[in-house]
């Protein structure tokens, strides 16, 4: 049996990112079935600019976010809140996901948005508003998955999320939603 794909991108461009922590953590508790895979950092692709996106002259980076988001059963964002919102690095990995316009790599393609955040909440608004972008961008957004986790200063200061056994149980739900939709279209 072949794995299901889930492609995780991760707002956050932090070297000690509590969102690439938490990225980790879901890698870590795939089941078998799944492989999660971490992309790069998102602050090497350039911002979204039609003058650039020219077939044969799109950006590396851009190209490679791409080519990984088609191979992939799924796309998972893992997002902090910056400002009540999405990072930019996040909100452009979706823009240049969306093109060409009705056929980019989002289109059609599970997706689901956790996170943690500093504030009480663990960054619904940016969740919210990555599932709003990601859904305009022609992705099967699955608005039943959730993951907001809050206080990620104070929780995860000396506590890799792996290693939080709350969390630990919570990612452990968003998998069976993914790989549902993942089934569905295999046996269809």
């Amino acid at each position: 049996m072949s794995k299901n794909t889930v492609l995780a991108l991760v707002g956050s461009l932090r070297a000690d990112s509590h969102n690439r922590k938490l990225a980790e953590a879901i890698q870590l508790n795939a089941p078998e079935n799944v492989e999660v895979q971490i992309h790069g950092s998102l602050g090497v692709i350039p911002f979204y600019n039609e003058d650039i996106d020219v077939e044969g002259q799109v950006p590396a980076e851009a190209a490679a976010l791409r080519a990984a988001a088609e191979q992939a059963d799924a796309i998972l964002l893992v997002t902090p809140e910056h400002n009540g919102t999405m990072p930019a690095s996040l909100k452009n990995a979706i823009d240049w996901l969306s093109r060409p316009y009705g056929a980019g790599a989002l289109a059609g393609k599970p997706t689901a948005v956790v996170g943690t955040a500093f504030g009480q909440f663990g960054g619904v608004w940016a969740q919210d508003e990555a599932r709003k972008a990601a859904g305009i961008a022609g992705a099967k957004v699955l608005e039943d998955v959730k993951l907001a986790v809050p206080g990620s200063m104070i929780r995860f200061a000396e506590l890799h999320p792996k290693d939080d056994a709350e969390v630990v149980e919570q990612i452990k739900a968003i998998f069976e939603p993914l790989t549902a939709v993942q089934d569905e279209e295999a046996a269809a």
